[in-house]
């Protein structure tokens, strides 16, 4: 499942200064559809997100705020693309495959 969107990149204001992007709701429905076998800790599903040129893995994590997802865009994402805080952003994602179950041998 690939995804693309456009969204708010904003500053969390706790310690850190973590940067996220928060998914429509339309896209966020598709993640949790598409990830519901592929949830990890704390309910986040693996991704890979694209801005611009600059492509990354990461994870969405579930937002009860918002009942959304947020998805964290690092330091050197924001470097290579010129982006700040307040930037309107047209981002893809795709939602990485569960992992193949392991056989014991």
């Amino acid at each position: 499942m690939t995804e693309t969107f456009t969204a708010v990149l904003w500053v969390h204001d706790g310690p850190g200064g973590w940067h996220f992007l928060t998914l429509p709701p339309e896209v966020a429905d598709d993640v949790r559809e598409a990830g519901a076998g592929a949830r990890a800790g704390f309910g986040s599903v693996r991704v890979t997100a694209t801005v611009g040129g600059t492509s990354w893995r990461t994870s969405v994590f579930p937002d009860a705020r918002s009942g959304s997802y947020l998805l964290p865009v690092k330091k050197p994402v924001r470097a290579a693309e010129g982006l700040h805080a307040g930037d309107r952003l047209r981002v893809e994602i795709a939602v990485s495959p569960a992992p193949a179950p392991r056989t014991g041998g």
